[in-house]
């Protein structure tokens, strides 16, 4: 999707479970304050009667800001730890999960992968996205995909636009939720998840959602589980998707998947509100099925 614009890309992946703790990942803005600022996260987790599993690593650049991978042990509280993480000056959470790492950055995937190594890890499932800046700043905090803070190990990547999104915002945060950011992808993810918290499975989520959320969208949401996906009643915003013997493979736009499908297949092109946990049964509801080379 490099055409739609360089501005930064986000990539989450699901990688092998960890049986205890959980896998961070953060964003500092000064890389010459990240001693100090490693020793603030200890004091966090400390306080969250916690500590790191094994030392931080960073990206190795000559680029202003930071991106830390930690390790932590087990934290009762992940709401009270990235709130905690938060207060630091410029420090946002990108991601915790057992499985899910977000790696975003300014940049082309190609460069954000030779800074971050994203193609040599290795998992069950993954979301990216390539953003074109059009509302907000350029920064990796304001890139796709967005984690469900504070739920570890979903995320989410979205098109389109909430008009009810202050509504739900307002209502969420006096539900005790916070926001690292104002964008309403976001607030899908977080919504979804506390859907699910209070007894829905993913589809029963994803389904509300068409009901609740008003606006334009398509979006994609990660679980450890897999991934699901549901579209505005509308259905305006696209998506296509390939599946085949060696996986499934979804994108915005057909010519994504053309570049990695290089010989003949189906191409499925939801032209209609489907949402669904089961990426084995999508072929049917609201598709048009052609052929791609």
């Amino acid at each position: 999707m490099r055409h739609r614009g360089p501005d930064s890309t986000g990539f989450a992946v699901y990688g092998p479970p960890r049986d205890r703790g959980y896998v961070v990942r953060v964003f500092a803005p000064e890389r010459a304050e990240l001693g100090n600022v490693l020793d603030d996260i200890r004091g966090v987790l400390h306080a969250c009667h916690s500590d790191l599993l094994s030392e931080p690593t960073w990206d190795d650049t000559d680029q202003h800001h930071v991106l830390v991978r930690l390790v932590i042990d087990e934290v009762a509280d992940l709401a009270r730890f990235a709130d905690g993480v938060e207060e630091l000056p410029g420090v946002q959470v990108l991601s915790v999960g057992r499985s899910l790492e977000i790696v975003k950055d300014v940049g082309d995937a190609r460069a954000v992968d030779q800074k971050h190594q994203v193609s040599a890890m290795r998992g069950t499932h993954a979301l990216s996205n390539m953003r074109l800046a059009t509302e907000s700043l350029v920064s990796p905090i304001a890139s796709h995909p967005f984690w469900a803070r504070p739920f570890p190990d979903v995320c989410i990547v979205h098109n389109g636009q909430l008009t009810n999104y202050f509504t739900w915002r307002r209502t969420l945060e006096r539900s005790g939720y916070r926001f690292g950011s104002e964008n309403d992808s976001e607030l899908i993810a977080v919504w979804n998840s506390v859907q699910m918290a209070s007894g829905l499975s993913l589809a029963e989520s994803l389904s509300k959602s068409q009901i609740d959320l008003d606006g334009v969208f398509t979006y994609l949401l990660g679980t450890p589980a897999g991934i699901g996906m549901a579209k505005d009643r509308w259905a305006i915003k696209p998506l296509a998707a390939v599946v085949e013997d060696d996986g499934v493979a979804i994108a915005t736009e057909e010519q994504a998947l053309r570049a990695l499908y290089v010989d003949e297949v189906d191409v499925i092109n939801y032209d209609g509100p489907l949402m669904t946990a089961e990426w084995g049964t999508m072929a049917g509801t609201g598709a048009d099925t052609g052929r791609a080379a």
